[in-house]
């Protein structure tokens, strides 16, 4: 049995629907059992559960049962607790094997506080005793559609100078989960996982001027002018807002450049961003976003 914690986010959401799609029974934890029950509808082969992370017990009675899960929590200040009551209620369990999405650079020292609580938690797992098999994807297509109201206006806010981001869409994330469940020999390793190109933010703006046949600009702001619009534009929380600015100061730090993995692992080349965005700019066009 296959659980998935975190099936209502945007990874877990991906790797369920996937899953449903090929068919693998599977089980979905949720805080809100009957929306997502109400949301997969009848004839799917998942078993949805309701259960509290804060919970430890709501965990156990989750997990019983379960063989494999697949860990993804939203970020948040108690994300490493609640995915460390995660990974020890599997434990309790006997679940045998952990897919964690994680993040990168996380590492002990990481000037990233996400990151460094994702280390925290691999860590932990690997004390388990259990198998935990880590994917450290880099910044989701996904997330750029959060701009949407800026690109209206024509222009792109960032704090990352012209160095390079790398993107991936989160749909081959999760076709990564897939087969890391399904796969023994991909078990127990860590992958970082990128899109196929890097794009600098002026180079992005240039990309979404062409598809909106607006012009775009990039604006770059010092870190903490960004995180000031951030907080004051986007309303992001503070630690949501610092995590935004830490991640993009470490594409400076870190220049990220795309690796093989994805394809490696699929057999089929990583989603393009171009791909990604005339799908998405086309849709949002449909919806008046923009």
């Amino acid at each position: 049995m296959i659980t998935i914690m975190g099936a209502t986010g945007a990874t877990g959401g991906a790797l369920l629907r996937r899953l449903v799609e090929i068919n693998v029974p599977c089980r979905a934890i949720s805080r809100h059992p009957d929306k997502l029950r109400a949301a997969l509808g009848t004839g799917t082969p998942v078993e949805v559960v309701g259960a509290d992370a804060t919970d430890p017990r709501d965990l156990r009675a989750a997990f019983a049962g379960s063989t494999q899960l697949f860990l993804a929590m939203a970020n948040s200040p108690r994300q490493v607790e609640l995915e460390s009551n995660a990974v020890d209620a599997a434990a309790a369990c006997g679940v045998r094997h952990v897919v964690k999405l994680s993040a990168p650079a996380a590492e002990p020292n990481s000037p990233v506080a996400v990151s460094r609580g994702h280390w925290r938690v691999e860590t932990h797992l690997r004390e388990t005793g259990m198998v935990g098999t880590v994917l450290r994807p880099y910044a989701f297509m996904q997330k750029l559609l959060l701009n949407a109201p800026a690109i209206a206006e024509g222009v792109l806010i960032g704090a990352m100078r012209d160095v390079p981001c790398n993107y991936i869409d989160l749909r081959d994330i999760a076709d990564v989960a897939v087969e890391a469940l399904l796969r023994p020999d991909l078990a127990g390793s860590t992958y970082a996982l990128t899109g196929p190109q890097a794009f600098s933010q002026p180079e992005l703006a240039e990309i979404l001027g062409q598809l909106t046949g607006r012009p775009v600009r990039y604006i770059d702001l010092p870190p903490d002018a960004f995180h000031a619009h951030l907080v004051r534009t986007a309303h992001m929380p503070d630690w949501l807002a610092s995590h935004v600015v830490e991640i993009q100061q470490l594409a400076i730090a870190r220049p990220e450049a795309p690796n093989g993995t994805v394809e490696a692992v699929l057999g089929r080349p990583a989603r393009t961003l171009d791909a990604f965005l005339r799908e998405h700019l086309g849709r949002s066009a449909r919806q008046n976003h923009y």
